[in-house]
C-alpha cells in the first residue's frame, strides 16, 4: 500500500477517536440546540411579529434553500464529485420535503413565535421518543423493547413537567395550539420523517436525500409564504448572518453527525444526542435571558428527565436522526 493510499485512512480514524468523536458531536449539538434562540433572535431582526405567520413561512423557506445548497455542496467536496440524485429519487426527495421540512418546519417555526425557548427546545426533545413509536407500531422494522419503552416513558414525563404536569394538561393552563401544540405537531412530522429517511437511505445516498428535499421543501415554504403575503426585509448586517447561520445549522450539524455515524457504532455516536436539549436550554437561557425558566426546579427536572429517556432508548443501539 502507498504513502497515498495510507494518509485518507488514517485521517480516517481521527473520526474514530473518543475526543474527536465527543468533541464532533458536542459542536453539532451546539448547533442543533441553538437553532430555537437563532430563530426567535430571527423574527427580532426581521421585525416578523407572532401574528405574521406568511412571513415566518418565508423565514423557513429561505433558511432551508440555503441549508440544502449547503449540504449539497458539503456532500460533493467529501465526495469530491457533484451529487446528483438519481431519476428515481426525486419521488422520495418530494414526499421527504413535504414531511420533513414543510410538515415538520412550518409549525415548529409558528411555535417558536409563541412559546419560550426553553421550552421548546425541551418539548422539541419528544421526537426522539415519537420516531420509535411510529418505527415500531405504524412502520414496523423494529420491535419494542424494555429499554425503548423505559426511554420513552421518562422522556414524556419530562415533557409533562416542562407543560405544567398534568394539571396543566387537563386545564390548559398556559399552554396553547400555536406554541406547545405546534411544537408537538412539529415533532410528529419529525418522528415520520426519521423513519421514512430510514427506509430510502437503503438504496439512496442519505445526504443527496436530504440536501435536495432541504432545497426543494425550502423552496415550497417560500413560494407559500410569498403567496400568502409575506415579506422579510433585511434591515441590517445581522439579518443575513443570521440567515446563513440558519442554514449552516442543519447543514453543518446533519454533515458532520453523518460522518461520525459512518465510522462509529450507531449507538456510540447517538447516545451523545442527550446534549442537544442540554445546548437547546442553556443557550436560550444566554441568549434569551431566560435563565429563570431553564434553572427553575421545573425546568432543571424536565431536561434531566427527557436527556435520561434519550441516553436509555440509545443504550439499546437504535440510531437516533437529527432534523
Amino acid at each position: 500500500m502507498t504513502k497515498e493510499k495510507q494518509l485518507p485512512e488514517k485521517a480516517l480514524v481521527l473520526w474514530t477517536r473518543f475526543p474527536i468523536l465527543f468533541a464532533t458531536a458536542l459542536f453539532c449539538c451546539v448547533l442543533w440546540g441553538s437553532a430555537s434562540p437563532a430563530i426567535k433572535i430571527a423574527y427580532e431582526l426581521f421585525q416578523i411579529p407572532a401574528t405574521d405567520t406568511a412571513s415566518r413561512i418565508m423565514l423557513a423557506g429561505a433558511r432551508f434553500v440555503l441549508a440544502g445548497l449547503m449540504t449539497i455542496g458539503f456532500g460533493s467536496l467529501l465526495a469530491r464529485k457533484m451529487l446528483v440524485p438519481q431519476k428515481g429519487s426525486w419521488k422520495n426527495i418530494g414526499i421527504l420535503a413535504l414531511v420533513q421540512t414543510v410538515g415538520q418546519y412550518y409549525f415548529f417555526f409558528m411555535s417558536l413565535a409563541n412559546t419560550s425557548g426553553v421550552r421548546g427546545s425541551i418539548i422539541n426533545a419528544s421526537g426522539n421518543f415519537i420516531a420509535i413509536l411510529f418505527a415500531v407500531y405504524i412502520f414496523r422494522f423494529e420491535k419494542m423493547t424494555w429499554k425503548k419503552l423505559l426511554g420513552c416513558v421518562v422522556g414524556f414525563i419530562g415533557i409533562i413537567v416542562i407543560m405544567g404536569g398534568p394539571e396543566a394538561l387537563r386545564s390548559g393552563g398556559a399552554l396553547t395550539w400555536a406554541g406547545e401544540g405546534a411544537m408537538l405537531a412539529a415533532d410528529l412530522f419529525y418522528g415520520a420523517s426519521g423513519c421514512l429517511i430510514k427506509i430510502f437511505s437503503r438504496k439512496e445516498n442519505p445526504v443527496v436525500l436530504s440536501g435536495y428535499q432541504f432545497a426543494l421543501g425550502g423552496v415550497v415554504l417560500f413560494v407559500i409564504g410569498t403567496l400568502m403575503g409575506g415579506h422579510l426585509t433585511f434591515y441590517s448586517a445581522s439579518c443575513w448572518g443570521n440567515l446563513l447561520y440558519l442554514g449552516f445549522i442543519s447543514a453543518g450539524a446533519y454533515t458532520l453527525w453523518g460522518i461520525l455515524l459512518k465510522h462509529n457504532p450507531v449507538s456510540r455516536v447517538s447516545i451523545l444526542g442527550f446534549i442537544n436539549p442540554v445546548m437547546g436550554v442553556l443557550l436560550s437561557a444566554l441568549f434569551l435571558g431566560e435563565g429563570q425558566e431553564a434553572f427553575s426546579l421545573t425546568g432543571l427536572i424536565a431536561l434531566l428527565l427527557v436527556s435520561a429517556g434519550i441516553v436509555i432508548v440509545n443504550s439499546s443501539g437504535r440510531k437516533v436522526k437529527q432534523g
